[in-house]
């Protein structure tokens, strides 16, 4: 038997039968070494960009005296206030030797001054993030509903807008600022991020994506423009509102250069340019307050998440 099936072996070596199965197993072989090779660098990077908010939350549960302990030497002053060299090894934990709510209690309930900064925050993201998305509805539906030489121009310079950095923009924000008498006001932040070309455009590239003829037969049944645009885009632009509202809510909740400029008065700063005044002796209060802020993003992203992946990978058109 054993001869016999080294008699036959050439020729099903020579079968394309063996050949294309042989074929299969390979491919199969070099796919799963090619996912598992992908998931591994995947994993890896996830672990390393989780790492900072990891060592931020389990930070914020340590006391005054361990943090000091950990790393004190980074913060270390001499008696001119200024910066010590390092010559120690920072003592990076994960994991607090015993778990406080200290500095929580302290943020929460014996230093007003932070809650105040975190509701500046909300305070003045809240109004942009709502009135920036109503205007860029109404500017979206008449970019996708009309089409036209000016039209085209005008989206043009929004995209130009949207593409220049803020940095660019400040000055003649502050001018015109300045000249409306807005300075040193909540005006002076909610007017430039109301009208940010961000959410426009990409409204405007989504409702495009809407076939024309959905419009044109909710017309023919007597619709006008404000039903086609309240009861058809609407609807179905909700994931792009989504995933809009959640990435401008991220970018203006994390200003910095906004509030410095334009808000003079420090009690009027939200919480993003006061953690990077915290006294260097209240590092402890630092972790527990970045732990705080994180909060209302993690929150909106994992809610928002399935919105945010719909809104960007949609093509248009009737979901059935």
């Amino acid at each position: 038997m054993k001869k016999e099936r080294e008699k036959r072996a050439p020729a099903l070596r020579r079968d394309p039968l063996y050949k294309s199965r042989k074929g299969a197993k390979h491919r199969r072989r070099v796919q799963t070494a090619k996912i598992a090779t992908g998931t591994i660098f995947a994993a890896f990077f996830a672990i390393l960009f989780l790492m900072p908010i990891i060592l931020t939350i389990t930070n914020s549960f340590m006391s005054a005296s361990e943090i000091a302990a950990n790393y004190g030497t980074v913060f270390a002053t001499d008696a001119n206030g200024g910066k010590v060299y390092i010559s120690e090894k920072v003592n990076l934990k994960f994991i607090p030797d015993m778990v406080s709510f200290s500095q929580f209690s302290t943020v929460l309930f014996k230093s007003p001054e932070y809650l105040l900064k975190f509701w500046n925050s909300v305070i003045l993201v809240g109004p942009i993030v709502v009135f920036q998305l109503l205007v860029a509805s109404f500017a979206s539906y008449g970019f996708a509903r009309y089409r036209g030489r000016i039209r085209e121009i005008i989206f043009f310079a929004y995209i130009i807008l949207m593409l220049m950095p803020y940095q660019v923009t400040l000055v003649p924000n502050y001018l015109i600022s300045d000249w409306l008498n807005i300075l040193d006001t909540k005006w002076a932040i909610w007017l430039p991020g109301i009208v940010s070309p961000f959410a426009v455009y990409l409204l405007t590239k989504f409702m495009r994506r809407i076939p024309e003829s959905v419009m044109e037969a909710a017309q023919i049944d007597g619709a006008g423009e404000w039903q086609i645009y309240r009861r058809i885009c609407m609807p179905l632009c909700k994931g792009a509102i989504c995933s809009a509202a959640i990435l401008v809510f991220i970018d203006y909740w994390n200003m910095v250069e906004q509030p410095l400029i334009l808000l003079t008065d420090p009690e009027t700063h939200p919480l993003s340019v006061f953690l990077s005044k915290i006294n260097k002796g209240e590092i402890g209060l630092a972790f527990a307050v970045a732990t705080i802020y994180m909060v209302p993003s993690l929150l909106i992203f994992l809610y928002g998440e399935e919105y945010l992946v719909d809104g960007i990978t949609y093509q248009g058109g009737i979901k059935g």
